[in-house]
């Protein structure tokens, strides 16, 4: 729900989604958010036991994001 609504996104620049639960398939998802979102310049997904996979999806999705600028990633499975 909450990568879909960052898709559509155009106002909200800023999210801290510490300790959500996320796990790999919300990161994943994440991902593909961040892929299209124009305005998203920070976002924190600390303790939300991220593993290998998913912040390989989150890093994908960045080779094509030119605007996120703070990513916190701590205390994940990585």
């Amino acid at each position: 729900a909450i990568a879909e609504a960052l898709r559509g996104n155009g106002v909200l620049t800023s999210i801290d989604l510490t300790l959500c639960g996320i796990g790999d398939e919300g990161a994943k998802a994440i991902g593909g958010a961040l892929a299209v979102n124009e305005v998203m310049t920070e976002l924190d997904v600390s303790w939300n036991s991220i593993g290998p996979a998913g912040a390989a999806a989150i890093a994908e999705a960045l080779r094509g994001n030119g605007v996120l600028t703070t990513l916190n990633l701590a205390n994940n499975q990585i």
